[in-house]
């Protein structure tokens, strides 16, 4: 076993990075099962049928879908225990902490899907899971930052503030995001109830909460700018460039009557979103690039690899 550990403690970043893709992709993935109308394709939870654990024939193609969307968790499974069995290795204590609540998230996530096809895609219940998603990429995300990230100290208070209310304001359009989904066509199922607000009125919420999102974290790059943060800038002008490219994707997917293909590209930009609020956030806080001792008090030179 602790050869393995040590073996796998080389690839601490690469799994990492690996956490991360596959927990935006699994987004990007279930979108597509709803976008398809398979939301219900395999029409109860744990098992697809109430015979089965596989989805029959008669389900069609979208039990087939629903089907591989679940069996994609078990990739996802995969990938987090490799990760955090790599954290082990490399006696890296946060790491380690940081891949367990990855780990821990997938299970959680697995129950709340199920609940929503126990519940006929009740559009709140699918809100939450999504939500839980983008939590579990910003913990992908602090994963990252921890192992390659410039040394820093903390941020003033200004470009602090203003980091953790557009972090705030980006949880707002998220959440509202889902809200404006949950009163759309895409049920994922023909039969699955909406929230029963008004499409027009919350889509309108939703922009206006975006607004305020590309205001603060352009405040943000200024401020950056001014003071010499060249970190803090430089993933500001990433996070603002994701921003304004979903608010083309919403506003275009808005006009054209919300095409599949356009809401699918929206949900992958709302995974590098949530990525790029986490690490904004992060950014402000105070990072030494010195590896953490053993406990012996040696090196770790598998730990972690920094950018200078």
């Amino acid at each position: 076993m602790k050869s393995l550990l040590d073996l796998l403690s080389r690839f601490l970043w690469p799994l990492s990075v690996a956490n991360l893709v596959a927990n935006i992709g699994i987004v990007v993935t279930g979108g597509a099962v709803r976008l398809t109308g398979s939301g219900l394709g395999c029409p109860t939870w744990p098992r697809c049928t109430d015979e089965s654990y596989v989805p029959h024939t008669e389900l069609g193609a979208h039990g087939a879908i629903e089907f591989g969307n679940r069996l994609l968790t078990f990739v996802l499974t995969a990938v987090a225990i490799a990760c955090f069995l790599a954290a082990v290795g490399a006696r890296h204590r946060r790491a380690t902490r940081l891949a367990l609540v990855v780990g821990l998230g997938i299970p959680l996530q697995a129950v709340i899907g199920g609940i929503t096809v126990l519940t006929d895609l009740n559009p709140w219940i699918v809100s939450g899971h999504f939500l839980l998603s983008m939590a579990m990429i910003m913990v992908c995300v602090a994963l990252i930052d921890e192992q390659r990230s410039p040394d820093r100290g903390a941020a003033p208070p200004l470009p602090r503030y203003l980091a953790w209310a557009t972090l705030i304001v980006g949880w707002v359009v998220l959440y509202l995001g889902t809200v404006v989904t949950g009163a759309g066509p895409h049920a994922g199922d023909t039969d699955s109830p909406r929230n029963g607000l008004d499409p027009a009125s919350i889509s309108h919420a939703h922009a206006y909460a975006v607004y305020a999102l590309v205001a603060l974290t352009v405040g943000l790059l200024v401020v950056a700018l001014r003071g010499g943060h060249r970190w803090l800038a430089r993933v500001t002008s990433l996070v603002l460039a994701i921003e304004l490219l979903q608010g083309v994707l919403g506003w275009t997917q808005y006009w054209l009557d919300l095409p599949v293909t356009l809401v699918a590209l929206h949900m992958l930009g709302a995974g590098l979103l949530a990525a790029g609020l986490a690490r904004t956030a992060l950014a402000v806080l105070p990072h030494h690039a010195d590896h953490e001792p053993r406990p012996g008090g040696e090196s770790q030179p598998h730990a972690a690899t920094r950018l200078p």
